[in-house]
């Protein structure tokens, strides 16, 4: 599946968007191993913070469902935007976490511009359980 096809599901995904606050919907779409589709749009809370993002959802909802971390193949987000969306920090962060640092990140836009980058490209000098002091996370994290 390319960037293109995963953006049209990731426009599916955006119709579900939970949005009576902000009125703006994103969709994700994220494409596993076995190339099966695992859809995310964003939900929003009247307390703001309980508020999850499409990507998140996606992801959360991926591992969910049995897959592996750092199994996935692509990930495209889109949202009504004039320039192709990008993820916020926190889902960069949660990329970097559960994503491989080459994988694909398609970001479009409902005006059909669309740009590709990587999980890595999108965090440079992220954060994640290599810089944690905890020896045996870090074994842990690094075998798989």
């Amino acid at each position: 599946m390319n960037g293109e096809q995963l953006l049209r599901e990731a426009q599916r995904a955006r119709e579900r968007a939970y949005t009576p606050y902000s009125h703006f919907k994103v969709g994700a779409a994220l494409l596993d191993e076995h190339d099966r589709i695992h859809y995310g749009c964003n939900v929003e809370n009247a307390a703001y913070g309980p508020t999850n993002c499409a990507e998140r959802t996606a992801l959360f909802r991926a591992i969910a469902d049995g897959c592996a971390p750092r199994s996935f193949k692509a990930i495209a987000v889109i949202g009504d935007t004039e320039q192709p969306i990008t993820p916020c920090g926190v889902c960069r962060q949660v990329l970097i976490e559960l994503c491989g640092p080459s994988m694909p990140v398609y970001m479009g836009s409902m005006n059909g511009s669309w740009s590709e980058t990587t999980v890595a490209a999108l965090l440079p000098g992220a954060f994640d359980v290599g810089s944690l002091d905890s020896s045996p996370s870090r074994a842990a994290y690094k075998s798989e």
